[in-house]
């Protein structure tokens, strides 16, 4: 069995692909750049590629399967950068690698308490010796209302997190969980934007969440109000957000994803310049805090996406029942 897999990092990732394919009698077929047309042939004699988060469109589906390709797995949980329907149309299955919770959950605490606390401005006084406070005042956590949306496993976790700070929380999500009642009550949307002095998102991206965080939205919230982002760029308007944190109204933000980041993170781009207006612009501002989607980074996840991903494959390939396909 063979398997081709796309952005394959040797500083972190190949070790354990080469370990795991051993443990599961797979070849690999390693590719440090993204699946593109240029590098397409080397699916040729795998039917299972192991992808990133670059996009692959109908174009790339369509030419995976004329190399033989029957199953995309992704060493992600999203998998809206896959073209979905093409995929079916050519007879491609798809799988997705889910990681813990944990990673992303502590580093969306993380951004919160810079962010209150303004960490970032703290950070670039210190780095020319301004040792100044005039503009520093921070709050306590205790003393806020956290609004959670989505508590799925890792707003769960982040509200777990959350519990020993003793904030209030609410939260919103359509399917409603038992553990999240024992620290947070459930509220309408309108509600969290009336109350919450700190948003924090975990809701996947669909059409419904889209701009989710938007003009309107944005308007009912208090003033000042703090908003933390780890999950989706696209849940938040940028051209929005950019109004909102010039006029006040948003008071500072925590974001490790944005808006049109596709094709942008994880290469260097230092001599480049980048068609992303709204990031430039939102790194400009000091009470933004803004990281390149590497909330989920950490040792555990590197080992564990990468073994479900080759697992997965396996499973299709077998017949067997597989718990990472999603479509």
């Amino acid at each position: 069995m063979q398997v081709t897999v796309y952005s394959c990092r040797d500083f972190d990732e190949k070790v354990y692909f080469e370990k795991y394919a051993k443990e599961l009698g797979i070849t690999l077929v390693t590719c440090p750049d993204k699946p593109g047309m240029e590098n397409i042939k080397l699916a040729e004699g795998s039917e299972c590629v192991d992808i990133l988060t670059t996009p692959l469109t109908r174009e790339l589906v369509e030419a995976l399967a004329a190399h033989g390709v029957r199953y995309i797995t992704t060493r992600t949980i999203g998998y809206d950068h896959i073209d979905l329907e093409a995929c079916k149309e050519f007879g491609i299955a798809v799988g997705n690698a889910p990681y813990g919770p944990n990673g992303v959950a502590d580093y969306a605490v993380m951004l919160l308490l810079m962010s209150i606390r303004k960490a970032g401005q703290i950070m670039q006084r210190s780095n020319i010796q301004d040792y100044t406070l005039k503009g520093l005042l921070g709050r306590e956590l205790k003393d806020m209302t956290v609004g959670i949306i989505g508590t799925g496993r890792i707003g769960k976790t982040v509200i777990q997190n959350l519990s020993g700070f003793g904030c209030k929380m609410i939260a919103y999500d359509k399917y409603e969980n038992e553990d999240v009642k024992k620290y947070a009550t459930y509220v309408s949307l309108e509600e969290i934007w009336e109350q919450a002095d700190v948003i924090t998102l975990h809701t996947p991206q669909t059409e419904e969440t889209y701009h989710l965080i938007n003009r309107d939205t944005i308007a009912k919230m208090k003033d000042g109000v703090i908003l933390i982002n780890t999950a989706r760029g696209p849940l938040v308007e940028a051209d929005a957000l950019l109004e909102a944190l010039e006029s006040g109204k948003i008071g500072a933000a925590g974001l490790d994803v944005v808006e049109n980041e596709f094709e942008l993170y994880y290469y260097d781009r230092k001599n480049d310049v980048l068609n992303n207006r709204e990031l430039a612009l939102l790194r400009s501002y000091p009470n933004v805090v803004v990281t390149h989607h590497m909330a989920f980074y950490t040792d555990n996840y590197v080992e564990t996406v990468v073994a479900d991903s080759l697992k997965s494959c396996v499973c299709f390939m077998q017949g067997q029942d597989n718990p990472w396909q999603v479509s």
